[in-house]
């Protein structure tokens, strides 16, 4: 149990999970909630439920199939009901046995080699990027690099043609305000709109790949499909919206989060830049210290004791991804930068089943992008240094990053 002093602290940080401080700088607000307990019980959010800050608490949480995921709508809302069925087929949302039999389909197209495939693109799509502010002087990392790349590469990734990919920013950004824990019925509204254009949209894509295939990941998955494996038309639209949502939001987060990172540590650039070898551990420990998701949900199926604390059956848990890659207990130096970090077992992409199925390809996109950057310009600054924060708090989501170089 806390004392009274701990009360009021924890009263305090709860009060704060949406103020502006906390979306500058969720990590303070982290410390203290774990000080107190690393499950706390906390009603800051629309559902009272369980925060857990801690990283051995998130990885028995995240690994115990009694915590079931939540589709994000009521079931019983009458409201927004192309938003609520689209999300009740996304594997996002899936519990056993649906769960593993929906990863099973996608993964078997959606493999490493697949994306290794790409990879000769995201370095050409990279490059022309970058060829075309180069001469500005000036870059908005968000809207002129990380975010038409994310949205150049799942395009491609799924079949998309190129002179159609110019929607999926629009439509992401709309999307993802539905299903963090801060959206308005505003979002609901828009984000509903938006989910029946983008299933006009890819029904007609499907039957054009259906009868025409070509080789990616849309017709990879019809094939399955024709097989005789249960991968249903309205599964198959799921999965393509919630790659056009998944494809962009991590790999947007992290590349941008990445570079903000690399500028306030300007000797971790340095060293970067002189050891470029090193890029694929900087990716891991960006990943930790600003994980572009920060925070993910589940329910308790039955009463479950967890470090002397009983979660009741239905009771919501909020597992802050972004605490758990800080706890000192885990991590040496934890709130410090470290691009050579090793070994760096981070909770970025979630952990057991539903380790997140797109890693291999935010990897590379990040390894490709930043690598890139580093090597072409130099005497990086920031226009502002107090770049301004999305008001999320499930994910950590820069507005814009404007740079000046060389």
């Amino acid at each position: 149990m806390t004392n009274g002093l701990h009360l009021e602290a924890l009263k305090t940080i709860q009060s704060s999970l949406t103020s502006p401080e906390f979306l500058n700088n969720p990590y303070p607000f982290y410390d203290k909630l774990r000080s107190v307990n690393p499950i706390c019980w906390g009603n800051s959010l629309k559902y009272p439920g369980w925060y857990v800050t801690g990283y051995e608490e998130a990885v028995a949480i995240l690994k115990d199939t009694r915590f079931q995921n939540r589709i994000p709508l009521p079931q019983t809302s009458k409201k927004y009901e192309h938003l609520k069925h689209i999300q009740n087929d996304m594997m996002l949302f899936k519990n056993q046995p649906d769960h593993k039999r929906l990863r099973m389909l996608v993964s078997k197209v959606f493999t490493k080699g697949v994306v290794e495939y790409y990879r000769s693109y995201i370095k050409e799509t990279v490059d022309g990027l970058l060829n075309q502010v180069q001469h500005k002087k000036i870059m908005d990392i968000v809207s002129d690099f990380a975010f038409p790349l994310a949205s150049l590469i799942i395009a491609k990734v799924l079949g998309v043609p190129a002179e159609e990919r110019h929607q999926f920013r629009e439509w992401t950004v709309t999307l993802i305000q539905t299903i963090d824990f801060t959206r308005s019925r505003k979002a609901l509204a828009s984000g509903n709109d938006t989910t029946k254009m983008l299933l006009v949209y890819f029904r007609e894509l499907i039957q054009k790949r259906k009868q025409n295939p070509q080789d990616d990941l849309i017709s990879m998955l019809i094939k399955e499909e024709q097989q005789g494996d249960t991968l249903t038309d309205e599964e198959l639209l799921a999965t393509c919206i919630l790659l056009v949502i998944a494809g962009h939001e991590t790999t947007v987060n992290l590349i941008s989060n990445s570079i903000l990172s690399l500028l306030n540590h300007p000797e971790q650039l340095i060293e970067l830049k002189e050891n470029p070898s090193f890029i694929e551990k900087a990716i891991e420990e960006f990943l930790r210290y600003e994980s572009p998701t920060q925070m993910t949900a589940r329910m308790a199926s039955e009463d479950i004791e967890l470090n002397g604390t009983t979660i009741k059956k239905d009771e919501h848990v909020y597992i802050f991804i972004g605490a758990a890659n800080r706890d000192p207990k885990k991590f040496i130096d934890a709130n410090v930068l470290d691009i050579t970090r090793n070994p760096n077992p981070h909770l970025a992409f979630g952990y057991g089943s539903h380790f997140c199925l797109g890693s291999s390809l935010a990897r590379i996109e990040a390894q490709i992008a930043i690598h890139t950057l580093l090597q072409r310009f130099s005497n990086f600054q920031l226009v502002t240094l107090d770049p301004k924060w999305r008001k999320l708090t499930g994910f950590r989501s820069l507005e814009e990053l404007s740079i000046t170089f060389d």
